[in-house]
């Protein structure tokens, strides 16, 4: 507090200050993009450190259009009320990415500074957890990386969720010869992006993921009466060797492709 300020003013700018951030708060629930952009003060400054951006009113529009939620299933995760001081308010929140079995969690923390009754300052923070197999790993600093990607954090939850759906409605992965740039050209994202999520995120390579995708398309169709070899049905879910199709049976079953029949058999 500023000597000539009494605790009256400055509880009255706390008050103030937060109305103003938790009716920003709501036009993101909402997917309200014109109310969120109308908080903006003409001279705001929005820095987000996870891309290495620095951004002015002009470029506003496009990146909350881009990384507002779309769906009705992506959220995020408030990981504490709204704290405020003044004319500063400070949120903290996750985004949590399951992906090919893996799960990331984007945790972000915003400084939002108000002034004249509109939002002046953005300081936006992530650090990214992956979690999985009972183990837990803090992700290095790829700040570098993202900023050349042009994807915040929660366009990266975005691209996992378009990515899944691709692969779960077109089933591009029963083709034995796909490959990265086919997945990109019928997703709209760029190779280095989905390398990205996959090699970065979710600690996949691209081919894990997509030999992943198959072994549950093939458990799946498993039904009564068992065929004595599965060899073909690996072929007609996408492997284009057998050799890939054991190891990848083995690392996620624990069992020979003989040994999982037999139980399945009793």
């Amino acid at each position: 507090m500023q000597p000539n300020e009494s605790p009256a003013a400055d509880s009255h700018l706390t008050e103030s200050t937060r109305e103003v951030v938790l009716r920003y708060h709501h036009s993101w629930k909402r997917r309200d993009l014109e109310a969120a952009l109308a908080l903006y003060h003409p001279e705001v400054e929005y820095n987000d450190y996870f891309q290495n951006l620095r951004m002015g009113l002009a470029d506003l529009r496009d990146y909350v259009k881009a990384t507002m939620p779309s769906r009705q299933d992506e959220f995020l995760d408030h990981i504490d009320r709204v704290r405020v001081d003044g004319d500063t308010a400070f949120i903290q929140y996750r985004t949590a990415i399951t992906f090919g079995g893996s799960l990331a969690v984007f945790h972000s923390s915003e400084a939002i500074t108000v002034r004249d009754g509109l939002i002046w300052r953005i300081n936006e923070y992530a650090s990214l957890v992956r979690e999985g197999s009972g183990q837990r790993q803090q992700v290095s600093d790829t700040r570098s990386a993202t900023s050349r990607l042009g994807l915040s954090a929660r366009q990266l939850s975005q691209l996992a969720n378009d990515l899944e759906d691709y692969f779960r409605k077109a089933q591009p992965y029963l083709a034995p010869d796909l490959d990265l740039s086919q997945v990109a050209s019928a997703t709209g994202y760029t190779r280095n992006q989905i390398s990205y999520l996959l090699n970065q995120v979710m600690g996949l390579s691209f081919y894990q993921y997509v030999n992943q995708t198959r072994l549950r398309h093939l458990l799946e169709q498993l039904r009564p009466p068992l065929p004595e070899r599965i060899d073909e049905m690996a072929f007609a879910a996408g492997f284009n060797s057998l050799s890939a199709f054991y190891r990848c049976f083995r690392q996620h079953t624990g069992k020979s492709p003989r040994e999982y029949m037999r139980q399945l058999k009793g």
